[in-house]
């Protein structure tokens, strides 16, 4: 007996399923079909032969030039970043030299840099992963669903993004939204650390666990580091840090908002010891 066909995907199911691997833009504005057979290439006309040429010896081939030769090795594109970061006097400076940047490859496969948002002067800085779709399209961190509950995290202590800087790990969009590679983060992270430095805020929020492991260095996870205090040390202060749960884990894991919550009080009231919230 012949097995009963499975129905076709519905159009909708067939988005939902490029969306989640990662297809979620469109290259060209007509479909291409790579498996076409390609057009027949049209014969040349007929011409004189020419008199056949004495056969020379064909040299040895050459030994395939390393990948290290052809390419920037990992150390150097890092040590590029500690280089380059570290002369930017100013947030604008750090920005230009971000966008000449070529020593990540995610700068390829992005829409666009995607810096910083909000205060420069502000008292507290909040730094997540990397972008997302949306960030990738706006060019800002935090714009989409995370971001509006970013938002209303943000307003929960009095403040609002005129009173915040909001900054990531990772300046550029990885592919379908895939983790960074370590490689990525410890070339990105020069950058990030400069950023930090150049905005010296009283307190710096780590939102999420990849952010607080690399700029918090700790390999504890998120449920064991949330709620405490650290020690950030940009070379010439110290700043009070705090991790906690980053938006888009909160709106999968909806209970833990109550955590977030709490770390959002303590947050409040170390601002209200150096002086008001809202200043």
């Amino acid at each position: 007996m012949n097995p009963t066909p499975e129905p076709a995907p519905t159009l909708k199911q067939l988005l939902a399923f490029y969306l989640e691997a990662g297809v979620d833009c469109a290259l060209t504005d007509e479909p291409v079909n790579r498996l076409a057979e390609p057009d027949a290439v049209p014969a040349a006309a007929p011409r004189e032969t020419a008199a056949p040429r004495a056969v020379r010896e064909i040299p040895a081939a050459t030994p395939p030039i390393p990948r290290s030769e052809t390419a920037v090795a990992p150390e150097a594109a890092i040590s590029s970043a500690r280089e380059a970061a570290r002369t930017a006097p100013t947030l604008e400076a750090l920005r230009a030299l971000l966008e000449n940047f070529d020593g990540c490859a995610l700068k390829h496969t992005a829409t666009r840099l995607v810096f910083a948002d909000g205060n420069p002067q502000a008292r507290i800085m909040f730094v997540g992963e990397a972008p997302g779709r949306d960030e990738d399209i706006e060019g800002l961190p935090f714009v989409g669903r995370s971001g509006k509950l970013l938002d209303r995290m943000i307003a929960a202590i009095g403040l609002d993004r005129s009173k915040a800087y909001i900054a990531n790990v990772i300046p550029w969009r990885p592919p379908g939204n895939r983790t960074p590679t370590p490689q990525e983060t410890q070339i990105c992270l020069p950058f990030i650390q400069r950023q930090i430095e150049l905005v010296n805020p009283e307190v710096l929020v780590t939102l999420g666990n990849p952010s607080t492991q690399t700029l918090l260095q700790t390999r504890e996870g998120i449920m064991k580091t949330r709620g405490r205090w650290f020690d950030y040390d940009t070379g010439t202060r110290t700043i009070r840090a705090i991790a906690t749960f980053h938006p888009a884990y909160l709106l999968r894991s909806p209970s833990y908002k109550r955590m977030s919550w709490q770390d959002l009080r303590a947050i409040a009231k170390a601002l209200v010891q150096t002086g008001s919230p809202s200043s």
